[in-house]
């Protein structure tokens, strides 16, 4: 009986999401194939995306830089779009590392620029798909324009109840840890524990993205194998995928792809997967 009521709710689920796909995807395309493969039981709780390949897009059309970063709003749109209507827990977005202030001025101003103007631009839709915005990372140091418009954002969607968007600026992995064990160390202080009473759940605690679910997919685009000082603490048995797709022209259909890559892996988190062999 119980079995009964579950695959009835599964199907009632499915229903519900592919419901939420009909206005944005077209009958008989691979958006809506990939769609059919997918098991909505197994879905990734936590998908993370490092945003690669702007200039190179860029300069492969003999534009300057800033063309590839303005390209690129047009795929955090079909990300954060995509991760709402899959129903991920949280969608995290590399946007701005700490490294990034040693680029020319003009681009730094430039990405700020685009940021404050996708808030405001893209902020009632966010709100109408009961996604909450934060950011993370050390945006203490960011200029107050910018602050600002992440508190105007953060505010009008604070009791929303879905995915949860987080968009990483000025953020580096190393200085997330840093930032985590100093906390963490603060706190046995005040309670009169030695260092050597640290642990990694209380470091865990103290990590920018506390609140979230664990990560469970990190998503490189351009093809790079590398991680960028990006969710070090969080990857630690993430899968990666990498596509060679460039963040420009990064589309729902290339995060349907990552999720059933997703879904192909055999996740042992550094234990054996029991193998009887038949006899």
């Amino acid at each position: 009986m119980k079995s009964d009521l579950f695959a009835n709710f599964s199907v009632i689920i499915l229903q519900q999401v592919l419901t939420d796909f009909t206005e944005v995807v077209e009958t008989g395309s691979r958006d809506e194939a990939l769609l059919a493969s997918i098991d909505w039981e197994r879905l990734p709780r936590h998908v993370a995306i490092i945003m690669d390949g702007n200039g190179r897009w860029a300069a492969q059309r003999g534009q300057p830089r800033i063309a590839g970063h303005r390209a690129g709003v047009e795929a955090v749109r079909a990300a954060v779009d995509t991760g709402a209507r899959l129903g991920l827990r949280a969608l995290t977005l590399y946007a701005f590392s700490t490294e990034n202030w040693k680029r020319p001025r003009y681009e730094v101003d430039a990405l700020m620029r685009m940021l404050r103007k996708y808030l405001r631009i893209e902020l009632d839709e966010i709100d109408r798909q009961n996604i909450r915005f934060q950011t993370i990372g050390r945006t203490e140091a960011l200029a107050r324009n910018v602050r600002e418009e992440i508190a105007r954002a953060s505010e009008q969607t604070a009791k929303n109840t879905g995915m949860v968007l987080s968009v990483a600026l000025n953020y580096g992995g190393r200085a997330e840890i840093v930032d985590a064990c100093r906390a963490a160390m603060r706190k046995l202080s005040a309670e009169g524990k030695s260092p050597d009473e640290l642990t990694e759940d209380e470091i865990a605690r103290e990590l920018y993205t506390h609140d979230l679910a664990e990560l469970d997919l990190l998503v490189r685009t351009s093809g790079e194998l590398r991680i960028s000082n990006f969710l070090l603490w969080q990857s630690a048995y993430a899968e990666i995928h990498v596509t060679e797709t460039l963040w420009p022209d990064f589309r729902r259909v290339h995060l349907l792809e990552a999720v059933l890559d997703y879904q192909q892996r055999s996740r042992r988190f550094g234990g054996l997967k029991l193998v009887v062999n038949a006899k």
